[in-house]
């Protein structure tokens, strides 16, 4: 794909992307949150991808996994959980530290891992410098990457769930991301000559 195709591309994406959040934005204004129903903290994912034909490249995605309490009430001792469909060849990477880490790095918007570092399908990460999200705040886990290398077809979501004191059964984000592709074996189009 030339340079200017890429771009175009890429434009086009982030029009999309744009018209995603400004769908999410007017839906959420139209919602009555004095109502005992209402919706009161929501997470979502914003994210871009660079996905490759061939087989020599990588795929990428660079990820925000965002919380907004919408409430008149604070989000107390908030964590979340990014969750894998198994059996993908999906690689997840973020800026996280775990609890028995050398260096306790604390820097502003740091994220601990709270579960085994060997599960590679489920990331339960909480915040480190912040136990409570107040009214119309957003907090975010920013940055994170997933990676995979199109070997052989693949299928699988990336999926966002909420906690906190007031959400302890936890609350599933807005969307999720939703990955497939097919390989040939041969041929045209998987990068062989």
């Amino acid at each position: 794909m030339d340079q200017k195709r890429f771009q175009q591309k890429l434009s086009e994406l982030n029009d999309q992307t744009h018209h995603y959040l400004s769908e999410l934005r007017e839906l959420i204004s139209q919602m009555d949150f004095n109502s005992g129903q209402s919706l009161q903290t929501i997470s979502y994912f914003t994210f871009s991808m660079n996905i490759s034909h061939d087989l020599d490249m990588e795929n990428l995605i660079l990820g925000t996994y965002h919380i907004h309490n919408l409430s008149e009430q604070n989000i107390s001792n908030p964590y979340i959980c990014i969750k894998l469909s198994s059996g993908t060849p999906f690689m997840f990477s973020g800026k996280y530290i775990y609890p028995d880490s050398q260096k306790q790095i604390r820097t502003p918007g740091a994220w601990e891992r709270m579960n085994d570092r060997e599960d590679k399908e489920e990331y339960w990460l909480r915040p480190l410098d912040r136990e409570i999200i107040e009214p119309n705040e957003m907090i975010t886990f920013p940055n994170f990457q997933i990676k995979w290398s199109p070997d052989k077809s693949y299928s699988g979501s990336v999926m966002g769930f909420t906690y906190s004191d007031q959400f302890q059964d936890g609350m599933a984000s807005l969307n999720q991301i939703n990955l497939s592709g097919n390989v040939s074996s041969g041929g045209e189009g998987n990068g062989e000559q």
